[in-house]
């Protein structure tokens, strides 16, 4: 605060103003607590919690408690509301003593807080563990799902941060560009809707994520805005009469519908393949069953001209859709091929996954079955306007594997692409060449996608999907 007087009336006023700020001068911040708390969800993290006078924010000095003071990293700063504040300290090891010393800024400057200690526990019996290696990785980590945890694995293939479910993480654990994790664990009641799961980079749960109109939220893939508003994959079944084309006659039809629900849980866009979809776009060998897998949506995306990417497995298509109308752009792959595939074999893919609009033009997936002796990633340049789509990149594992299911790409920028191949257990980073960057050693189990993160404290933030 600046103060300013004129006159007798002036003067007494700035002596009332000014007492606790020396004149043309801000306020020192003031330290009056500090602790350090363990992290219920993850023992390889600890929060630091301040109450401070006259300050801005605070970031945490921390080290190994035999470690020189050269060797302290320090965490990004946390704003002080209210004068508290809780900043999270992150990727720490297991079992090993730190030390900690708040620093809190303001206009007045910055104050150094007493040295706090804490020693951090073991790992959980059951959490996987992991080697990586590479000859020249991209900077960050790798998340996905394993079994009942949550995990994020660093360029070694160190655990760094988990989250234990007890009924399990589900098969998809994703960072958002909100700066925050999602993923859909299963329901204690098989029965039961699931809703998706959205946590903190503490693992803390700050809010679910479901379907409007009574659907089924997919575990596949959602994305969430920083509005609070998110992308969502639902499931709707409907009873058809399959006879005509040699099914049975209350035959239990499922197909994906897209939402875009907001934050307050409103219905801002609908749009379902029943309005748009005929059911003879599926191979007809798939519709004699009590129960019809009809489109099976599994990734959804936005383009960078605003409209939707939808990758619809069971349909061997990727569709896009207008963003605002609902109405279908183009249709590209499967029975309703609307694109002419240049320098592509036919077909150009098959049960893909993990469909990614990177760039304007660009076109990233996972083509499962394409080739049925081998899923690669596969890179497409595509014209809307002429409907053709140019296969410009393709990455395979060596020896070739092939997952029917599951399965991402992330594009990494630099022409590097991370791959998960799914139930055949590889997950490898390629540069432009092909060449294998990095990788998780032997067989990590399904993982049905992986994704490389930046931050411990923003994940998601500043990375593609």
């Amino acid at each position: 605060m600046r103060c300013v007087g004129g006159g007798l009336i002036g003067a007494a006023l700035t002596l009332v103003a000014c007492a606790d700020e020396p004149l043309g001068r801000a306020v020192p911040p003031e330290l009056d607590a500090a602790a350090v708390l363990v992290n219920e969800h993850n023992v390889l993290s600890a929060i630091v919690s301040v109450r401070a006078r006259h300050a801005d924010n605070v970031i945490v000095r921390y080290r190994l408690f035999d470690a020189a003071e050269a060797a302290a990293s320090e965490t990004p700063a946390v704003p002080i509301t209210d004068e508290t504040a809780a900043i999270p300290v992150l990727g720490l090891l297991p079992e090993s003593r730190y030390v900690m010393r708040p620093l809190v800024s303001g206009a007045g400057g910055t104050v150094t807080g007493d040295a706090l200690e804490l020693t951090t526990g073991a790992l959980p019996s059951d959490l996987p563990s992991y080697v990586a290696s590479g000859l020249d990785p991209s900077p960050g980590y790798v998340l996905f799902a394993a079994g009942k945890y949550a995990v994020v694995i660093d360029n070694a293939g160190r655990v760094v941060w988990y989250r234990y479910f007890p009924n399990g993480a589900g098969l998809n654990f994703m960072a958002q560009p909100t700066g925050r994790y999602v993923l859909r664990p299963p329901a204690p009641d098989p029965a039961a809707v699931a809703p998706w799961v959205e946590l903190d980079p503490l693992g803390n749960v700050t809010r679910t994520l479901s379907c409007a109109l009574g659907l089924r939220p997919r575990l596949h893939d959602i994305l969430l805005e920083e509005d609070g508003n998110y992308w969502i994959l639902c499931d709707e079944t409907r009873s058809m009469d399959l006879t005509a084309f040699g099914g049975v006659p209350d035959a239990g039809v499922t197909g994906t519908v897209v939402q875009h629900v907001g934050a307050d849980g409103a219905l801002l866009f609908h749009w379902s393949p029943f309005d748009h979809f005929e059911i003879t776009d599926l191979d007809p060998a798939a519709l004699t069953g009590a129960t019809v897998n009809w489109t099976h949506g599994n990734a959804i995306d936005i383009d960078r001209d605003g409209n939707l990417i939808v990758s619809f497995r069971s349909l061997d298509e990727i569709t896009k859709i207008d963003g605002r109308t609902g109405a279908v752009i183009w249709r590209m792959g499967g029975r309703r091929n609307e694109f002419t595939f240049l320098d592509t074999p036919t077909p150009a893919f098959a049960h893909q996954h993990g469909a990614r609009a990177y760039a304007p033009g660009a076109l990233l997936l996972l083509d499962n079955l394409g080739d049925p002796a081998e899923s690669r990633a596969e890179h497409y340049v595509v014209d809307d306007a002429s409907h053709t789509a140019r296969l410009a990149q393709s990455y395979g594992s060596t020896p070739a594997v092939v997952t029917q299911l599951g399965g991402s790409v992330q594009d990494l920028g630099g022409g590097r692409t991370l791959v998960s191949f799914g139930t055949a257990g590889r997950v490898e980073e390629y540069d432009a060449a092909g060449r294998v960057m990095w990788r998780i050693e032997g067989n990590p189990g399904y993982v049905f996608r992986a994704e490389r993160i930046l931050s411990l404290y923003t994940p998601g933030v500043g990375t593609a999907r």
